[in-house]
């Protein structure tokens, strides 16, 4: 495992980060992608202190030439690379109509096109190879879209629509290439302190809220495993699953409740800086300010993952009632 090779984009804070350390947990080398150079700088101590070997590459994902170059650099210094995690995101808190369409379009340039520039850069060395996972890093919101934030469900919707033209493109080719999509929950990371935002209060998570970690483990478990996807947290599986069932019903709900859901109890600085367009300087770390409510911990997550363990289990459990009851 020590000559395995990953690529984490956006692996300067938050989920990108807490994912290129669990790698690393594993004996993994990692490329670490994003635009920031302290978050990156960061990131290689925090994959260094677990024992992990990590290349720092700064990179604007939304620019195709950066990704193609940051690909080629790792095969040429380190090798060929097995795995690839597109987690790069940027997010706008505020309403449509006051959204500006620049602002709208890098958003979109940076969730949903750097996810396609990463997919591309990493098929281009996997398929020939006929080898190789890609981890695209989705959201229930892929699925179940939520007011205040249309420029990032709508660049997971399209990273969803994406994925599943090119799963079966290389299902037609024969490929063994795996790409599979993880689909998460709310989560305690940075970006609540750096989405550009029109707010007038601190935007939060809608919902119960897990630590970056959870999401980590789970997208390492879809990146060594042939899952289709991954849903990661229970409120993920009732988003997905009720918005199949229950749409209309859904969006009346999120019109009530997603507005103040998302706002939290303290004004927005005036000195508050988004990394839309640049990255926010300093080390921000992989978790945000809602410790003190994040879980570390998900029982789904344990059982998705754990689907031959329940199944055994359930069997003996079949066989002993069937004993008890044949005495």
């Amino acid at each position: 495992m020590a000559e395995k090779i990953v690529i984490v984009t956006g692996s300067s804070g938050g989920i990108g980060r807490a994912t290129a350390i669990e790698f690393a947990r594993h004996g993994w080398r990692v490329g670490l992608l994003a635009r920031g150079v302290d978050g990156l700088e960061g990131a290689r101590k925090d994959v260094e202190r677990v024992g992990g070997q990590a290349m720092v590459l700064p990179v604007d994902v939304a620019d195709h030439d950066q990704v193609e170059a940051a690909a080629a650099r790792v095969e040429r210094e380190w090798g060929p690379i097995d795995v690839w995690v597109n987690d790069a995101m940027s997010t706008i808190f505020c309403d449509f109509l006051h959204t500006a369409p620049q602002d709208f379009k890098r958003a979109t340039e940076v969730t949903y096109l750097g996810a396609v520039w990463g997919t591309l850069a990493a098929l281009k060395r996997m398929k020939p190879r006929d080898r190789g996972a890609i981890v695209q890093v989705g959201s229930a919101l892929a699925y179940r879209s939520i007011p205040l934030q249309a420029p990032y469900c709508g660049a997971k919707s399209a990273l969803r629509g994406f994925t599943d033209s090119l799963r079966s493109e290389l299902i037609h080719d024969k490929s063994r290439v795996h790409l599979t999509m993880v689909h998460l929950s709310a989560f305690n990371t940075p970006q609540f302190d750096w989405g550009r935002t029109c707010f007038h209060e601190q935007p939060k998570p809608l919902g119960k809220i897990f630590q970056p970690e959870v999401a980590a483990r789970g997208i390492y478990w879809a990146a060594v495993h042939r899952r289709r996807e991954l849903w990661v947290g229970w409120p993920a599986v009732q988003a997905i699953l009720g918005t199949r069932v229950i749409p209309g019903f859904l969006d009346r709900m999120l019109a009530h409740k997603a507005y103040e859901g998302q706002e939290g109890k303290k004004p927005v600085s005036p000195q508050r800086r988004d990394n839309l367009y640049e990255p926010v300087p300093g080390d921000h770390g992989a978790h945000g300010r809602f410790d003190s409510q994040a879980l570390d911990w998900s029982a789904q997550v344990w059982l998705d993952t754990h689907r031959w363990t329940m199944a055994l289990a359930a069997l003996v459990l079949i066989l002993l009632l069937g004993i008890t009851l044949a005495l």
